[in-house]
This record gives C-alpha cells, structure tokens and sequence, in this order.
C-alpha cells in the first residue's frame, strides 16, 4: 500500500501551538489522532480553550466526513463520556473530564455520525483505560474512560470488536493511559 497522503497537522484554521492533531488518508481510510486540551478545572481558562478547541475540532470533523466516508477519529479526548466510564461517578461530579460541557462536546461529535467503538459492544463493568498515578488508582481500579475511537458509519459496520488492553499498564514505567484497540474488517 502506499504511504499516507493528505495529511494534516493541527485543525485547519485554528490556532494552536500544542499540535494535537494529525490526520492522514490510508487508501479510502481517513486516520485522525488526537490529544484533547485536558482543561485543568472547569473555571480556568484552559477550559475554555478546552471548549474552543473541541467547537473548532467538531466543525471540522463534520467537513472531514464529508469528503471521507471511511473516518476514525481516535486518541486521548481527556473526556470520560458517561457515568459508566468513571470509577466513582459522585466523587469526580463537577470535575474536569466528566463536567456537563465536555459531555455535551463528546455527544456533538456522535451526532455527526460518528460511533462509539467501544460502546458498540457489551464490555465488563469498570473497564477504564486511564488510571492516576498516585493512590494506587490502577491497583484499585479508579480509573476512566477517556481514550476513545470513533468510527464513522462506514468504518463502524465493519467493526467486530474494540477492547481496551490493560496489560501494557501493568509494565515497568508505563504511561497512564493503555491502548484502546479496534478491530475493523475493511475488505
């Protein structure tokens, strides 16, 4: 197969210096990788860049579907969409990457079309794929779901299966987050 074309880094006409984006085009594939503004606290500034940011990144996505019926969208989103994908739901109401505004963000990028990877399928209670460091979080299992993949309408019926790994969690020196893997068959 040939390599990627049609890149992009960053969200087209907007203006950030973190570089959080990138996209590329394998074959009829549109792959874009993201790293969502954490937000810090939900009266900071950083939240309301927050907000912009994923006001600009749903404008574009919807002009990304629209020239790319095959589109995953995946990454770090720092947005845990439910209360299912949070350990301790009342302790974390208010917070950043469970408040009311970041919901409503992540359920503005599934009305575009887009579908839940993980959530088209029937997964264990508690499965999380972002744990703190400290308290023991991953040991105790208090963690969330903030690591998502979503698959455009044609990517998603070809999708037999979304995981989140937990093992590579358990090695010496790992990151926080652990994997998310898709299955697609795109034959």
């Amino acid at each position: 197969m040939p390599g990627p074309t049609d890149i992009v880094r960053n969200i087209p006409g907007f203006e950030d210096a973190q570089q959080r984006v990138v996209a590329a085009t394998y074959g009829d594939i549109r792959l874009i990788c993201a790293y969502f503004p954490n937000g810090q606290a939900p009266d900071s500034d950083k939240f309301v860049y927050k907000l912009k940011w994923l006001e600009a990144m749903t404008a574009w996505l919807r002009e990304e579907l629209a020239k790319y019926p095959r589109l995953a969208l995946l990454g770090d989103f720092n947005i845990a969409p439910e209360d299912r994908d949070v350990h301790d739901p009342a302790k974390w109401e208010g917070q950043n990457l469970v408040s009311p505004q970041e919901r409503a963000a992540f359920a503005a990028l599934v009305e575009l079309g887009l579908a839940d990877a993980f959530r088209k399928f029937e997964q264990p209670e508690k499965t999380f794929s972002w744990w703190d460091y400290r308290m023991f979080a991953f040991r105790r299992n208090a963690g969330l779901r903030i690591d998502h993949i979503l698959l455009s309408p044609a990517l998603a019926n070809g999708c037999s299966a979304c995981v989140i790994d937990r093992v590579p969690r358990t090695w010496e020196q790992p990151s926080d987050h652990t994997p998310v893997v898709a299955t697609l068959n795109c034959g």
